[in-house]
């Protein structure tokens, strides 16, 4: 039986939560400026950016330690990949700056939450979960 502070799926796990928050942010930036019109350059963006979330999800659903570990990853080098783009438009112009520094500090956050998260497994804590 679930009580009420356990988190029942991804969805209730607040690194999702904040990964969605900058992926919609970044959505927004690359709609609202001059490089809603490079498309390919946009669509890399964008698909790194909707990546973290989708392998936090997808590593939480598949039901091992070893592939969650596997798919945070995978989601912290999507990271990696989303603020190297935000940085490159950012340099050229591309996105408003003000508008990429709040996607940059999600996404450092972000960054946090999957680190602590990672390590936690990696220890073999059972309570990681409920704490993240």
């Amino acid at each position: 039986m679930n009580g009420p502070d356990e988190i029942r799926g991804y969805r209730d796990l607040k690194v999702w939560q904040r990964a969605m928050d900058a992926a919609d942010l970044v959505m927004e930036l690359i709609d609202s400026g001059p490089l809603a019109n490079k498309y390919r350059l946009a669509g890399q963006l964008e698909a790194s950016s909707a990546s973290i979330a989708a392998n936090i999800s997808e590593g939480r659903e598949l039901g091992t330690r070893r592939q969650y570990l596997s798919h945070l990853y995978y989601a912290r080098g999507s990271l990696a990949e989303t603020l190297t783009f935000l940085e490159l438009f950012e340099r050229r112009k591309l996105i408003d700056t003000e508008r990429a520094r709040e996607a940059w500090g999600i996404l450092i956050e972000v960054r946090k939450m999957l680190y602590k998260l990672i390590s936690r497994l990696e220890e073999g804590s059972d309570d990681v979960i409920a704490e993240t």
